[in-house]
């Protein structure tokens, strides 16, 4: 992806701070984008990225959520899982809109529009890399690769270890023939 300049932003986080990309100057931003609070896939991809946040800052990344939710459910939906992570409030989407995570896209087979999962790698006000309709389980693990500059693999499997065929037990002889 070419680089292109990251839109600005200014934005409330869950703590009533004010929080802009300028914030960021010299550092690496993983700035995601999802749909609601306490939801299945957005409490996951908040997990993964708290658990793997010591890592990203190793590799001088800071992450930052945003969602239309407000700054009062941020707050819970931190406590709740005990997320460590900035949680930033856009409730009139502007910014999701102007990072297009906000538009047209396919729910459940039909068109709507609504919130689209989406991160963005940010470095010295450009972003270097994006990633739409986000997949949440492994994605974690694809924005350290990025951030290491390690090529991007999907998210490994791990292979099931396959258990021992048993043998099927032996067949008793039939009963004594009737006299």
């Amino acid at each position: 992806m070419p680089q292109t300049k990251a839109p600005s932003f200014k934005l409330t986080s869950h703590a009533n701070k004010t929080v802009s990309l300028s914030d960021f100057a010299g550092k690496a931003l993983v700035l995601y984008f999802y749909p609601r609070n306490d939801t299945p896939g957005c409490t996951r991809e908040a997990i993964a990225f708290t658990k793997r946040a010591a890592e990203l800052a190793k590799a001088g990344a800071t992450v930052v959520g945003v969602s239309k939710d407000s700054i009062e459910s941020h707050g819970r939906f931190r406590d709740k899982y005990a997320l460590t992570i900035p949680l930033l409030s856009d409730p009139d989407l502007a910014t999701h809109k102007a990072y297009g995570a906000y538009g047209e896209k396919v729910m459940y087979g039909k068109k709507v529009l609504g919130v689209i999962r989406s991160t963005f790698l940010i470095r010295d006000g450009l972003i270097v890399k994006a990633w739409k309709s986000v997949k949440v389980d492994g994605h974690d693990e694809q924005v350290l690769a990025a951030l290491m500059g390690e090529a991007e693999s999907t998210p490994k499997k791990k292979a099931a270890k396959k258990a021992p065929a048993k043998k099927a037990p032996a067949k008793k002889k039939a009963a004594k023939a009737k006299r």
